[in-house]
């Protein structure tokens, strides 16, 4: 005999219209978002480069690497599935 599940079918709740409609341009926009961030996450390491030749001894240079990694470790994060099969 198997026991009861602590929680009841009953609430959770049926989708709605509005529910799926959400769903589908979730979908909808998740290849498009994953192909931009694997390109932006190849392209931005070139943008590093230059950053790096001038040099980090200003302040302002060295804030602008330090975001745009931050930003090259979101694009990665967001476009590593993209092309998977």
């Amino acid at each position: 005999m198997s026991n009861p599940s602590p929680i009841s079918n009953e609430s959770i709740a049926p989708s709605s219209p509005e529910t799926e409609r959400q769903h589908r341009l979730l979908r909808s926009v998740k290849g498009p978002a994953q192909f931009l961030s694997f390109w932006v996450a190849i392209a931005l390491p070139f943008v590093h480069l230059p950053l790096l030749a001038q040099g980090l001894g200003d302040p302002t240079v060295t804030l602008t690497f330090f975001l745009l990694l931050l930003l090259n470790v979101f694009a990665l994060y967001l476009g590593h599935g993209h092309n998977r099969s």
